[in-house]
């Protein structure tokens, strides 16, 4: 198919540009797949260690930490908002386990569950926030980034809190056949919010509302209930990378996750979702939460001053987003004059 000025009816301005959308998608993804190789054949001539087995499981897990809370920050932004609480909120969720199951006296199943119950609640709370007084989502998750942060800092002295004996936590800390359990989580929810993007009309209504808030809700999309869902997903999955992160650990921390907010939306954004709204697909962020571990990763076994690393990972991110936006850029202009 080739779209032109001169074939479009006025009727088909829709079917283009979804068409020039996916399109975008697509070269944006193929440029992350080639940087992603660039950065193994790179990282393996340079970094000892790199393509060992082990090393490839450390990436797993670490890509993990980014990807579960990634896949609902990648619908909220394409919502047209954002979600800038999930670094304390993790840590906070590790907080609430490890002393719900160590000090509170609930048992482990009991903490797991109170912690994931609470998450999608403080989510809720943010969504509602946002729906039903109009608060920018930016503040409202930026209160709860300051809320959850010092909780946690608070209950644990700022001190880890250390994990009991227990056979679900050697489980969700451990691996499943070789693979890290984290990592297995990571890819069956990603499979989970492909589908809902893809196949499920909340998917379809966040799109609708990334593009065009108050057209969607002519439509009778309910603008307040998407909203109050976005977060509240995104404080749950924020509360199981807390379960796993202190499993992983055997300890809660107050401390944990700092800076994976940050991480997580370079990740959608590099991924390809316009920060706008309307843009983005889960397969773009998968690819963005690989981009970023791989980088982290390599960093570390070359030896780079810690101070440093942040430097370069952000002069690489930016750098990589400029490059996909210029390869959409151009490959959608080509496709418009072909």
């Amino acid at each position: 198919m080739v779209i032109t000025k001169n074939t479009l009816q006025p009727g088909d301005s829709r079917t283009a540009r979804s068409w020039l959308g996916s399109r975008s998608h697509q070269l944006n993804e193929i440029g992350l797949v080639v940087a992603i190789a660039a950065l193994y054949v790179v990282l393996g001539l340079t970094a000892s260690g790199f393509m060992d087995g082990s090393n490839q499981l450390g990436i797993l897990r670490d890509a993990a930490t980014i990807g579960i809370a990634a896949w609902g920050v990648t619908l909220v932004i394409i919502a047209g908002d954002i979600d800038i609480s999930i670094g304390p909120a993790v840590a906070f969720a590790s907080v609430l386990v490890a002393m719900g199951s160590a000090q509170w006296g609930l048992g482990v199943f009991g903490a797991v569950l109170l912690t994931l119950v609470l998450g999608a609640a403080w989510g809720a709370l943010a969504g509602w926030l946002r729906a039903s007084f109009n608060v920018p989502s930016f503040i409202a998750t930026l209160g709860l980034w300051s809320v959850l942060g010092g909780l946690g800092l608070y209950l644990t002295d700022a001190l880890p809190v250390v994990l009991p004996e227990s056979g679900l936590f050697d489980l969700l800390g451990g691996s499943i056949l070789g693979i890290p359990t984290s990592a297995v989580v990571m890819l069956i929810l990603f499979a989970v919010f492909v589908y809902i993007a893809k196949f499920t009309a909340y998917g379809r209504s966040v799109y609708a509302i990334g593009g065009n808030a108050a057209a969607a809700q002519l439509a009778g999309i309910n603008l307040t209930k998407v909203r109050i869902l976005l977060f509240a997903t995104t404080g749950l999955l924020s509360a199981i990378t807390g379960v796993l992160l202190a499993s992983r650990l055997g300890a809660g921390s107050g401390s944990a996750g700092a800076g994976l907010e940050f991480d997580i939306i370079a990740a959608v954004v590099i991924g390809g979702a316009a920060l706008a709204g309307g843009r983005g697909t889960m397969l773009g962020t998968l690819l963005g939460v690989v981009f970023i571990t791989v980088i982290g990763n390599g960093l570390v076994l070359l030896g780079v001053n810690s101070f440093l690393q942040d430097v370069i990972r952000g002069v690489i991110i930016v750098g990589a987003v400029l490059i996909n936006a210029l390869i959409v850029r151009r490959g959608a202009a080509a496709v418009r004059t072909a």
